[in-house]
């Protein structure tokens, strides 16, 4: 997770250079039909001019990026697949909600809207494909949502620019001051096989929400396979449930600058180049804000190099409760990462409820996965509210069962 801030008054410059330095989307005038190149087959790009319906008859190709600007309200029926082409940098394809724009993507449990690779054979009327998996990443971008509600941004600015799009495209704007703004409704979507490179050590997260309120419904998301992260919150007070991340290659659930809103019932599922299932920054201005995330199951492996349960930093404030956790290795930890995050605790601003761990093999107690990093600032407790447990014992975690759902499930034979 990179993040890339602009002053307001480098934001205004930035609008009239980037047209110099990276051509601006062109506008596709008629995005239902003049885009088709084949049976069942759209491609799109650039700035969708008017309100408009995708529809599940349709594969719709994202050719780079695709904006749903302010005013405009893009509609996606159930069971729609969205490909996205290849590229990196600039070229990377994207679907973005612009500050303003709205998606209305409303799926359902047997017909969810798809987000997948050009290179996956997956076609009209399907749920999956045969020849791409879970090891099969960053083939496309991913799905960008930017907003108006609270962030707490570093030197107290008002907008910066999200991660994963291109400094020169002003589109990539979010943050304001509106806690309640409605960026559409995002339901029973799965996202695979994401993650293009913008830049060195920068990739697009499956799902990013930048400023994104709380009058937004997020419920049932997918993030299978996704180079970079799976699910970010950048700032914004938006609630979302019914999550779940599978085989990305940074942090599962990553939340940054002052996020406010409440996660609930989140499955992570790590792959071989996994690193946290959880990644908790705090505010990085003066403003704050305070994350709930609960009910949530983590599922650990014993071959990932890094495979850890949650790294909170930086002055992260807000609660976590409810997590199961199995399948980690014995080098694994929940951590307190430096002296501001360790004062959070200690002063009661991050809080820990009932966490129950099996135990890895050479792990005697579970306080012992439980570790303080600070230099200068020591804390006590932390970790009393865990219990070890026996795997297929626990009496907190997700409801499995909600996301049934989803393609890991299928692909991982979970058995939710």
């Amino acid at each position: 997770m990179k993040k890339t801030i602009f002053t307001l008054s480098a934001i205004v410059a930035l609008a009239f250079t980037g047209c110099m330095q990276d051509e601006a989307p062109p506008i596709l005038e008629d995005p239902g039909n003049s885009g088709t190149v084949g049976n069942n087959t759209v491609s799109v790009s650039g700035m969708i001019s008017e309100s408009t319906t995708w529809t599940n008859d349709n594969i719709y190709v994202l050719n780079q990026k695709v904006v749903v600007p302010s005013g405009v309200v893009l509609t996606i029926q159930a069971g729609t697949i969205i490909k996205g082409t290849e590229g990196t940098g600039s070229l990377a394809s994207a679907l973005i909600i612009a500050q303003g724009g709205k998606l209305n993507a409303v799926g359902t449990a047997t017909e969810p809207i798809i987000f997948t690779s050009i290179n996956d054979n997956i076609e009209v009327g399907q749920t999956a494909g045969t020849n791409l998996n879970e090891t099969n990443s960053g083939l496309w971008g991913g799905l960008i949502v930017l907003g108006y509600a609270p962030s707490s941004f570093s030197g107290d600015v008002d907008v910066v620019q999200i991660e994963g799009i291109p400094a020169d495209d002003t589109f990539g704007l979010y943050g304001g001051e509106d806690a309640t703004d409605n960026s559409g409704v995002y339901q029973y979507i799965s996202i695979r096989h994401g993650g293009a490179l913008i830049g060195e050590g920068n990739e697009i997260n499956g799902l990013t929400l930048g400023g994104v309120g709380s009058g937004t419904v997020i419920e049932n998301i997918e993030v299978v396979a996704n180079v970079d992260d799976g699910i970010e919150f950048f700032g914004g007070t938006v609630n979302a449930t019914n999550l779940l991340v599978w085989a990305q290659g940074d942090d599962a659930i990553d939340i940054d600058q002052g996020y406010s809103g409440i996660i609930d019932n989140a499955i992570v599922i790590l792959g071989a180049n996994s690193d946290h299932a959880f990644e908790i920054d705090g505010p990085e201005g003066t403003a704050t804000g305070s994350f709930t995330l609960r009910n949530s199951t983590i599922v650990g492996n014993a071959v990932t190099e890094n495979g850890e349960y949650a790294d909170y930093r930086s002055k992260a404030m807000g609660r976590t409760e409810n997590i199961y956790a199995y399948g980690f290795k014995s080098s694994s930890d929940v951590e307190l990462d430096n002296d501001g995050v360790a004062t959070n605790y200690n002063d009661g601003l991050l809080t820990f409820g009932a966490w129950e761990i099996v135990l890895p093999t050479g792990v005697s107690q579970v306080t012992d996965i439980f570790v303080n990093k600070a230099e200068t600032v020591d804390v006590s407790g932390f970790g009393s509210t865990a219990t070890a447990v026996s795997e297929g014992t626990s009496t907190v975690g997700a409801t499995t069962s909600l996301l049934s759902w989803t393609y890991a499930n299928t692909k991982a034979e979970l058995g939710f």
